[in-house]
């Protein structure tokens, strides 16, 4: 319930606010004092006459009606204060500093939730508790530092963790990355990400709101309103990053499947951030680094030109930006040669094109100006230029400034003196632009966007998928558990999703007959046991029928085994798909190479069901064993429109069986021509 009262506030209350600057009740008077808030500020201190120059109220029941109230006090006091404030002072809106509820014990929980209670049977906002506050361009009701430079077409900053805003905070100050409004929701009792996303949403104006919004997350309450808001507010424009912590695997769980094995709520949370179309990043750098590109024009291709005076710094840039999948193509030709004639001798401008130490501002913007007008090859610029310490850089940083605003291409600046030319890149953030000190890491940042999907379609793949048969096939399951081969069988085929030729029978002859109806050489696999291999259960290119009816013999005596099944032995490239169901998200939908890339390298992508064709395709193209399946010296690729389309496939099958918890297709065959699913696994949890 995010109001008025609390983003923009007529008059606030500090309950707790000191003259002591070290304590959090006295820095966030003096945050929002220095912060020029316009409204009335009140202070309700029952042992101080005045704080920071304004006179203190004693008691809160001495206040007049007041908008906001920011609680700095006990987490003990804080029920009955908000219980006051809310009804006899028509506080709508509070922001309770405070720690020591839910996040502690279980009597901090009750005090949190008795807070709650009384917010919404009075209509009121709640930020927090346990948080360090709210900053926009209104007023800065937090007690933190640093303040960022705030101004309309800044960053909304979101985040799940006091602490690690404060710190996000430190690594966009250096950067130059300026801010709109930062959140930190703490406990989220009432304001959790997912609902200040929605309020962003759904009061977009994309003609005065800030377009990037960065999120630190803890916890995903709600996957479906953090996916609808996000998809919906990057289709109108937004660019969206974020971190999600807490996402690793807990190992100890037992899987009695490959997926089991794989997937863990990272897998989901992959799968979600990709649909949407978020930026995933995993460090603080990172986030502030990916904030810092999407201010820049958008990148409409590939091609980097290296503009730089050292050498080194150009060469893991071109390193970088390779190994993420962008290009440092070749410079060369008459206009290369032209532009050489105007550096000093021993400039080189193949790509780097290196100005040499010694190189002069104007030369560093006549570089710009041939990778800007003369190379049309080049999609982007990236300048890299500090200093020994024997010269000062102001006139070649104002140079990059004009630059920056006449060219239409891209330009990522490059300034890691940060020490030595500390003065030099204050004023050339100064005036509005970002830096990026570490050339590797903005190479990252870059190849993180460029893998980013656009937002998924929310259209569903009906064709060829029959519905009312799959839950006619559900239904008719008694049991928890992993199915019979003929029902998954029959589930894949409702599907459209081809199967490979077998047969399922207690009878060798049965088998036998099969066998020579489809031709050798076959496959066996005893029906049973989970883990066929491992107990001796499968023989491949079987030839004749005497050898059948020897391994039958024998796989009906292997322990819980209640059948033998016959399979055509097909060739091609082994693929795996797999399927959990994840609380709160639904199935994750993970591919990959089957056999040891799956079981060892677990080199798998991940996608959130129901999927669309775009979405398929993008998990296939993140693997990174894709050459082997476009093909590789002299092997012919595999049939990626085939795959794509069991993978749509599966998803709308998961969509109208939420009862399916875990499921294998390992291995599908494929070819140029062909993907066919040869053995498959479902576990049915009702």
């Amino acid at each position: 319930m995010i109001n008025q009262q609390l983003l923009n506030p007529k008059s606030i209350v500090i309950i707790g606010g000191s003259n002591n600057v070290h304590k959090p009740g006295g820095a966030i008077v003096r945050n929002i004092l220095n912060g020029g808030y316009e409204g009335v500020l009140r202070i309700v201190n029952p042992k101080e006459d005045e704080v920071q120059g304004i006179k203190t109220f004693h008691n809160a029941r001495e206040l007049p009606p007041t908008d906001l109230a920011v609680l700095v006090v006990a987490a003990k006091y804080c029920p009955d204060y908000v219980e006051l404030l809310a009804a006899e002072k028509e506080v709508r809106a509070f922001i309770i500093i405070s720690a020591g509820f839910g996040e502690e014990t279980q009597a901090g929980a009750q005090l949190e939730q008795r807070i709650l209670d009384t917010c919404e049977q009075y209509g009121a906002a709640l930020i927090g508790p346990n948080c360090i506050g709210l900053l926009n361009r209104q007023h800065h009701s937090v007690f933190t530092q640093p303040i960022p430079k705030l101004n309309p077409q800044g960053v909304d900053f979101v985040s799940g963790s006091g602490a690690t805003a404060v710190f996000i905070l430190e690594s966009a100050v250096i950067k130059g990355l300026q801010f709109n409004s930062v959140w930190s929701i703490g406990n989220g009792k009432q304001i959790g990400i997912e609902d200040v996303l929605q309020y962003m949403d759904d009061t977009f104006n994309p003609a005065v709101d800030s377009k990037v919004k960065l999120l630190y997350i803890e916890n995903i309450a709600n996957p479906d309103k953090l996916l609808f808001h996000a998809t919906s507010l990057i289709r109108k424009g937004c660019r969206i990053a974020a971190i999600k912590a807490g996402a690793s695997e807990s190992g100890s769980r037992a899987a009695s499947s490959h997926t089991g094995a794989i997937a863990s709520s990272d897998s989901a949370v992959e799968a979600l951030f990709r649909k949407a179309g978020i930026v995933r990043c995993f460090s603080r750098e990172e986030l502030t680094t990916v904030g810092c590109i999407f201010t820049l024009p958008a990148l409409k291709g590939r091609n980097f030109a290296i503009v730089t005076h050292a050498g080194g710094p150009g060469v893991m840039l071109t390193d970088a930006l390779s190994k993420g999948g962008l290009n440092v193509p070749k410079i060369e030709g008459e206009r290369a040669e032209e532009l050489k004639s105007k550096l000093f001798p021993g400039s080189a401008v193949a790509n780097p094109i290196d100005i040499l130490a010694t190189g002069t501002p104007e030369q560093l913007g006549t570089a710009i100006d041939y990778c800007e007008h003369l190379f049309d090859q080049i999609d982007a610029i990236a300048v890299i230029y500090g200093t020994p310490g024997l010269t000062q850089l102001y006139e070649a940083y104002d140079t990059l400034h004009q630059k920056i605003l006449e060219c239409k291409k891209p330009i990522f600046p490059v300034l890691p003196s940060l020490h030595t030319a500390g003065p030099e890149v204050e004023e050339f953030l100064a005036k509005g632009h970002v830096n990026f000190s570490d050339e590797v890491t903005l190479a990252t940042a870059l190849s993180q966007i460029m893998r980013t999907p656009a937002p998924a379609s929310s259209e569903l793949e009906l064709y060829g998928v029959d519905v009312p048969k799959i839950r006619d096939i559900i239904g008719s399951i008694k049991e928890n558990g992993y199915i019979s081969p003929d029902l998954v069988r029959q589930l894949l085929s409702s599907a459209g999703i081809p199967m490979v030729p077998e047969k399922v029978s207690t009878s060798k002859e049965e088998l036998l007959t099969f066998a020579t109806q489809t031709g050798f050489p076959v496959v066996a696999k005893v029906v049973g046991p989970v883990h066929k291999s491992d107990v001796g259960g499968v023989a491949l290119n079987i030839r004749t029928a005497e050898h059948l009816a020897l391994e039958f013999d024998r796989m009906m005596q292997i322990p819980d085994a209640k059948a033998v099944m016959v399979q055509k032995m097909l060739k091609g490239t082994e693929l795996f798909i797999g399927a959990k169901y994840e609380t709160r998200f639904g199935h994750v939908v993970l591919c990959g190479l089957g056999g040891i890339f799956v079981e060892v390298l677990k080199d798998v992508s991940s996608g959130l069901a129901p999927l669309s064709y775009d979405e398929a395709y993008s998990m296939i193209h993140s693997l990174r064993g894709y050459k082997i399946l476009k093909g590789t010296r002299g092997q012919k690729g595999i049939n990626e429109q085939k795959y794509a389309e069991i993978i749509v496939r599966l998803s709308t099958l998961l969509r109208f069986a939420t009862e399916i918890k875990e499921m294998d297709i390992n291995p599908l065959l494929a070819d140029g021509n062909d993907v066919v699913a040869v053995d498959a696994r479902i576990l049915i949890e009702k």
